[in-house]
């Protein structure tokens, strides 16, 4: 019976796991196809939105100070357009995502996506934002529903304008975005056929595969009955097994009748051990009697070493006190000498340094000045550097919309090449502004670095998922200084952390503290950071002049920055009154060391 059941639910077991594997890899393999073509899509999108708004002229464009795009509903092509928001500009103003979760909260943004797919209704979008100089982009609605419509054609996009609807709303068009688009409704339908006949010839490969699946289903059952022979062998073994255990419970009676002949020899000898306990009892009482006849006779023997002891004393300190009267006069006569001989020495030097101290001042005095000049002047120098550089952004930008078409693919290179040198010159400007503002501020108060270190987590949140960043921090504590330059502090050592490590490591970062005393001031005590990271590691010949100012090891392409990050570290570090230094081999990750005083 045991055998009938073991046999039955094991074949059930493996036909189920049989039939799971098999319907799996039929899953996956047609799920592939769609993975790669949504992955294309989600590159793609992005880049048409953002298109779409250069190539449209806002009346009041000048005014805003960044270009809003909106999303409207739980899409997640919200962060595809933050990435890019990272990377370009729309008519030369940084851009900002936000997401709307009801048509009637949209407002203060220029333009707004939509998709088909969250049910929301066209025309009650377009009556709410009428009149708000806003860009409805939709995707997959019908033709001419939208300001802008794109549909999903072979892994990419199509779309089409409504000329009447942008006019209205006061846009200005650009010629190039009419000349892409579709102009009729012929044209869209014959978009879907082709949509529809890419649909067709999957399902067709789909259907191919599993007439090869079910060749491999009847392998797999031709198995399944060798397996039968296996179990119905097993089975044998497991009677045999069972008669075994019979002959156990006889040997097992056999045990329990010599265990009890052991109990009867156990117990005999515990009566022999009492009689021995009462004999060592009465032993002990004599020992104890002798005991105290030689406690008595030594204490007086140790009365009398305490007589001839406070004599011996009382000679031994009358002899000290003599000698030590001879040494305290000659002493005192060296040490007269030797105090006013100091006294002259001193008064020397008090004057000296009274000179020095003087000279130390001015110094001061100069070196706070062109500090300040300094400051100054790398402010109003970055400052004053960022007109002629938006400028040169702005007419780059401007050649590459208007002319580009024109220009040979060594003219577009070149195109390529200065607007990355002015973006990358914008970000050295904006980094050495920073820098010249870092460590002005000295009003400090009470900073808690968990909490810092809590909302950075938010900050990096995008980050930290899409390299799977793994964050140990222990109890951290509270400091005294300005949280902004220390939250710009750990945000650095976090993101090089994450950045400079191989492609296909996840970044482990562990930040700990432990609070020290200063060896040559033991008054002071300091807090004493750690961050440690899985990186590539810095060698030991390059790691004195990375905290120097635009210094990098690595060149753009293989990591982007400007160079300025462990600069800006020392920077804020020294103004807390600390220091800062690093552990590191190369291929074997880096320790940054930084402390602050309590």
């Amino acid at each position: 019976m045991i055998g009938e059941r073991f046999h039955i639910s094991t074949i059930y077991n493996y036909s189920i796991s049989m039939f799971l594997c098999l319907f799996t890899a039929l899953f996956s393999l047609n799920t592939v196809a769609q993975e790669t073509d949504n992955e294309v899509k989600r590159l793609h999108r992005p880049i048409f939105v953002f298109n779409f708004a250069q190539q449209i002229g806002w009346p009041n464009i000048e005014e805003q100070k960044s270009f809003k795009i909106g999303v409207l509903g739980p899409d997640l092509a919200i962060l595809d357009l933050h990435t890019m928001a990272q990377k370009r500009k729309i008519h030369g103003k940084p851009v900002e995502i936000v997401r709307f979760t009801v048509v009637k909260d949209v407002k203060d943004i220029q333009l707004l996506y939509v998709n088909h797919k969250y049910n929301y209704d066209i025309k009650y979008i377009l009556s709410k934002i009428s009149g708000k100089n806003i860009l409805l982009v939709s995707e997959d609605y019908n033709y001419n529903a939208s300001m802008i419509n794109m549909v999903n054609v072979a892994g990419t996009f199509e779309y089409e304008i409504n000329e009447s609807r942008i006019e209205k709303e006061n846009f200005v068009i650009v010629p190039t975005l009419k000349e892409y688009a579709i102009t009729s409704s012929e044209k869209w339908k014959r978009l879907y056929r082709k949509t529809e006949k890419t649909l067709t010839k999957v399902q067709e490969d789909k259907d191919k595969q599993e007439v090869v699946f079910k060749d491999r289903i009847a392998d797999k059952e031709k198995e399944i009955e060798t397996k039968e022979g296996e179990i119905i062998r097993r089975n044998e073994k497991i009677e045999n097994l069972y008669t075994e255990s019979e002959i156990q419970k006889i040997r097992y009676k056999e045990k329990i009748s010599i265990e009890r002949e052991l109990e009867k020899n156990i117990q005999e000898q515990i009566l022999f051990i009492k009689n021995q306990e009462e004999k060592i009892k009465a032993s002990t009482l004599e020992i104890e009697k002798q005991n105290e006849f030689l406690e008595q006779q030594n204490s007086k023997i140790e009365k009398q070493s305490t007589i001839l002891k406070r004599q011996t004393s009382e000679i031994n300190a009358q002899k000290k006190i003599n000698i030590l009267l001879v040494g305290i006069i000659f002493l005192a006569l060296v040490g007269s000498l030797l105090i006013y001989k100091g006294f002259l020495q001193k008064k020397k030097l008090n004057k000296e340094l009274g000179l020095k101290n003087e000279a130390i001042s001015q110094q001061s005095l100069e070196l706070e000045v062109k500090n300040k000049e300094l400051e100054q002047f790398a402010y109003i120098a970055s400052h004053d550097l960022q007109e002629p550089l938006n400028t040169i952004s702005s007419f780059i930008g401007l050649i590459a919309e208007d002319y580009g078409a024109s220009f040979d693919d060594l003219g577009k290179e070149s195109l390529s090449f200065i607007e990355d040198a002015s973006d990358r010159m914008k970000k050295l400007i904006d980094a050495l502004l920073e820098y010249s503002r870092l460590g002005r501020s000295k009003a400090y108060a009470e900073v808690d670095c968990n909490q810092v270190l809590k909302e950075l987590k938010s900050d990096l949140k995008s980050r930290i998922e899409n390299t799977g960043a793994i964050l140990d921090i222990t109890d951290l504590p509270m400091v005294n200084g300005s949280e902004i330059e220390l939250r710009l502090l750990f945000q650095n050592l976090i993101s090089n952390g994450i950045k400079f490590r191989t492609s296909d490591t996840i970044p482990e970062i562990t930040i700990n503290c432990v609070k020290k005393r200063d060896d040559k001031k033991d008054t002071k005590s300091f807090w004493e950071f750690s961050v440690k990271d899985n990186g590539i590691g810095i060698p030991e010949e390059h790691q004195e002049r990375i905290f120097a100012i635009f210094q990098r090891l690595h060149s753009r392409d293989a990591y982007e920055g400007t160079g300025i990050g462990l600069a800006h570290c020392k920077k804020i570090v020294e103004a807390h009154g600390g220091k800062i230094w690093l552990e590191s081999f190369k291929n074997q990750g880096s320790t940054f060391y930084f402390t602050i005083p309590v």
